[in-house]
């Protein structure tokens, strides 16, 4: 719920940006995560619940598409990817305090009220200090407050380049003033004459490609469903699960550090398509490394299985036509109703199949035996963890960030606010099929088809934005709009055709 209130947030941020700024859509994004908080700690029955995840939902849309557009607005060209880089960061981090802090909740009376609510906090901080911020200059401007423009860039830009980026602003500015002539100053003008609009429809094939591609990677599925996939990969306990999957959130918030130091020097584009490359390898690495371990999960052995009595035994098991060809995967796909029990001496030696109850589950572990219902025990495990972390580790400086640093530079002034609200709605439209799909794909596909499947989606992601997408490295915003107005050639190297001609 929280990510279908992101998409009608995204929509509507977008709207709000360019009718009423940056600064009032972050503060109206600050009161809906504070709703939402104190709705869901103050929940006396679900549907309380569901209403505050909306409400939580539609400040995270609206801000995950304002943010980046209000750094970037407000910061010289060339360290603009860095700063933007931070509104990552800080995610990422925040993500990773977040595990801590709901970890610390978890003794406390009323444990998951204190998780939900304690997210209104941020959002009260932020609110006051935002008010102490100014509006993005680039907005301003586009409602004739020149002087306010003006004063703001002159605490951003030394003084000598202050005069250079008002002339490209008035450039700008009347470009838009000129086009507004024929399509009116609408909302529904706008929406309607986008894709009519050169500038600002390769503005939106890059935008939206890159978003969409960020979530088939299937990055979400990691963060969301990390504790399971460790279990997978043969770690049966939860805690276990749920500390590997900390250090992943860890990895995630690194490698945004890494992309504010890279990001400007090497540019966007380069930076994704390195990134996707790993991304693809690692993906394809795991397919594989799920696949051995299934095809290598201990045996299921009828000795060991009906030592806790027939009517403990799967049932499954005990209408196969040939039991002795299963395994423990073959128990685990077979029925959602089937457990696998370890054997006593060697987890890797053939154990029991058994009916996934609470009493044979303690009755397993009344053996001291390890008890498995997401994944089996295996060798590989390790290794599959190992190629988690490298998959984080690929993903975050590239794909991680770069998408929301593109969004924020790649379309006019006066289509800035739109342009953003459609790819984000994108991204969060993609994030809510590809985390509402994953669970069934690995019943459907299985692990190593459900890793290989994203593979092939990274695949094509990497395709679209070899060709779509340009390099917006250093250049200001005016410089951006007439690169897509002229059109670019796409070079592995990251620079367009114009770029190469300067």
């Amino acid at each position: 719920m929280a990510v279908a209130g992101a998409i009608f947030g995204a929509a509507f941020g977008g709207w709000i940006n360019d009718k009423y700024g940056r600064k009032k859509s972050i503060l109206l994004a600050d009161i809906l995560f504070f709703i939402g908080a104190i709705v869901m700690a103050a929940a006396v029955a679900p549907w309380m619940i569901i209403l505050g995840r909306i409400f939580v939902g539609l400040g995270v849309g609206m801000a995950s598409m304002t943010s980046p557009l209000y750094i970037s607005e407000s910061s010289p060209a060339r360290i603009r990817g860095a700063l933007v880089s931070t509104n990552g960061l800080l995610i990422t981090g925040g993500q990773f305090l977040a595990y801590l802090i709901n970890l610390a909740f978890t003794k406390t009376p009323g444990t998951w009220r204190w998780m939900l609510g304690v997210a209104g906090v941020p959002a009260v901080v932020q609110f006051f200090l935002m008010l102490s911020l100014p509006e993005s200059p680039r907005w301003l401007y586009s409602q004739d407050k020149v002087k306010e423009a003006r004063a703001i860039l002159e605490k951003i830009y030394p003084a000598n380049e202050v005069e250079q980026e008002m002339q490209a602003l008035q450039s700008s500015i009347e470009a838009d003033k000129a086009s507004e002539v024929s399509i009116g100053h609408g909302f529904v003008s706008k929406v309607k004459h986008i894709w009519g609009n050169d500038v600002v429809r390769r503005g939106l094939y890059a935008g939206i490609t890159v978003q969409v591609a960020q979530q088939f990677v299937g990055i979400n599925t990691v963060m969301y469903y990390s504790p399971t996939i460790v279990q997978l990969a043969g770690f049966a306990s939860n805690k276990t699960a749920l500390a590997l999957s900390l250090i992943t959130s860890g990895l995630n918030a690194v490698g945004s550090i890494v992309s504010m130091a890279f990001v400007d020097r090497f540019g966007r584009r380069r930076l994704m398509i390195v990134s996707m490359f790993g991304i693809i390898v690692c993906l394809i690495a795991l397919s594989v490394l799920f696949y051995q371990a299934s095809n290598h999960a201990p045996a299921v052995s009828s000795f060991e299985s009906l030592h806790f009595g027939r009517n403990s035994t799967c049932g499954s098991f005990l209408k196969a036509y040939e039991p002795s060809n299963w395994n423990c995967m073959s128990c685990l796909k077979a029925s959602s109703d089937c457990g696998f029990c370890a054997n006593g001496d060697s987890k890797y030696h053939p154990g029991a199949c058994l009916a996934a109850t609470d009493a044979v589950k303690g009755m397993c572990k009344g053996e001291h035996r390890t008890w498995y219902t997401k994944g089996c025990p295996s060798k590989f495990g390790f290794f599959a963890v190992l190629l988690l972390g490298l998959y984080i580790i690929s993903y975050s400086p590239g794909m991680g960030t770069a998408p929301w640093i593109v969004n924020s530079e790649i379309y006019p002034l006066k289509y800035r606010g739109i342009g953003g609200g459609i790819a984000a709605v994108s991204n969060w439209v993609s994030n809510l099929i590809v985390s509402e799909t994953f669970l069934t794909l690995t019943e459907a596909l299985g692990s190593s088809g459900t890793f290989l499947l994203f593979a092939g989606f990274s695949t094509i992601g990497l395709v679209a934005i070899y060709f779509l997408v340009p390099e917006t490295k250093g250049l200001q915003f005016e410089e951006v709009e007439k690169m897509l107005e002229k059109g670019f050639k796409p070079s592995l190297c990251g620079n367009s055709k114009e770029d190469d001609s300067k």
